[in-house]
């Protein structure tokens, strides 16, 4: 289907625009018309047609953020609450949306439920923008006839996860700036001020002490290779964020991840935070725990856990308890098993994970806190060792030349 731009007016004679994804501009005139607003012919267009044509940019085009859609819950579900069609309730956020691609996924999920189909389809037709534990919940409000109650749900659910992500961001921009700040400071000495040194030094015409002659050609090979050693740098990182991305890198990395020092204990931490707030929400919105547990692991994160949950997934398939499995996890410590198994004997269970979920969330806060306490010391006697080795190893000559003098 082409995606076509139209103008028209509503009932009280306002001037409304916006993108409408059809096959033909009949079936957009024809659409417009049943919601009761009358179209401009000759302002259906169909975009990338002629003077409409979009420019393109690879890597440039708008996508689709968490915050969209959390805030497209929200005001969703006060609509559902108020008794606003469906179709009528996408319209009106798709028209008042300033996000273009935001714009036409609603439009074309508003296409596909005005033809008929139920909303969590037609959800599940932008799968970049809606994931399937997000598109399960749906189908499950949709089937027991509390939409709007689950969309609540799911608007908190999705507020919960960005808060973990931010809290792991915040955690890392301070050693990424002090890295950067070390690696700039230490490429203006090595480029522009040790060789200046270097040439006073020629003019001594006595041996230099080694680590001054370590730093001389240390510097001398970056001026000569800097190419080479950029695209040395950028080549590993790609390389490696390539490998991160594929089946098997993931599976080598995430185990060595979680053995490291704090970051470990942190990496641990979030994700039982996650599946316990992921696990509780699907079971109290009615979504089957088999269909949860397959949910959860694809969106764990991590291999490690994505392992563990399938084993829990595959004990329940057996008849067994959640628990059982758990009890020899890497992942899940004694207090959490011991926790979720009386929240199923208790027939609490969604209840239960909310409450480790909360607890973990806490427990989150504490260890990006602890995290940031080590990093900053570490970083800054780092720091200090390297510049300052470079700038003793250039004095250490002139020291030299004041005693024999």
């Amino acid at each position: 289907m082409a995606v076509f731009t139209w103008e028209g007016k509503d009932t009280s004679g306002k001037t409304v625009r916006g993108e409408m994804e059809a096959l033909t501009s009949q079936q957009v005139f024809n659409s417009l018309r049943a919601q009761r607003i009358n179209p401009t012919t000759k302002k259906i267009k169909e975009k990338g047609k002629g003077f409409d044509k979009e420019i393109k940019i690879p890597g440039f085009q708008p996508k689709v953020k968490t915050r969209d859609i959390v805030i497209f819950t929200r005001q969703f579900a006060t609509m559902i609450d108020a008794g606003l069609p469906l179709v009528q309730g996408l319209e009106v956020l798709g028209r008042s949306h300033t996000n273009p691609a935001m714009k036409r996924v609603l439009h074309g999920v508003s296409e596909y439920v005005q033809s008929g189909g139920t909303l969590a389809d037609g959800l599940a037709e932008h799968p970049k923008a809606f994931d399937d534990l997000f598109v399960n919940m749906i189908r499950a409000g949709e089937a027991g006839g509390v939409l709007d109650i689950i969309l609540e749900r799911l608007a908190a659910y999705m507020e919960k996860m960005d808060k973990l992500k931010r809290q792991i961001k915040t955690a890392m921009i301070y050693p990424g700036v002090v890295v950067a700040a070390a690696v700039i400071v230490t490429a203006i000495l090595l480029i522009f001020v040790i060789p200046t040194f270097a040439e006073l030094f020629a003019d001594f015409g006595a041996a230099l002490p080694s680590p001054t002659r370590i730093v001389i050609a240390l510097s001398n090979f970056v001026v000569n290779n800097w190419h080479l050693f950029a695209f040395t740098i950028g080549g590993v990182y790609y390389i490696f964020r390539r490998f991160m991305k594929t089946a098997r890198g993931k599976e080598v990395m995430h185990p060595i991840f979680l053995k490291l020092p704090v970051a470990g204990d942190l990496i641990r931490k979030v994700a039982v935070a996650r599946f316990t707030t992921t696990l509780s929400t699907m079971l109290s919105s009615g979504v089957p725990i088999l269909d949860a547990l397959q949910i959860c692991g694809r969106s764990c994160g991590n291999k490690v856990v994505e392992k563990e949950i399938t084993r829990v997934r595959l004990s329940i398939s057996e008849g067994k308890t959640i628990a059982e499995p758990l009890t020899d996890s890497v992942i899940f410590p004694p207090m959490v098993v011991s926790m979720i198994s009386v929240g199923e004997s208790t027939g609490a269970l969604d209840a239960m994970l909310m409450k480790i979920a909360e607890f973990y969330e806490d427990e989150v806060d504490n260890a990006v806190g602890a995290l940031k306490q080590l990093i900053e010391p570490v970083m800054i006697i780092v720091l200090g060792t390297l510049v300052g080795f470079l700038v003793i190893a250039m004095y250490l000559p002139i020291f030299k030349l004041g005693t024999v003098i």
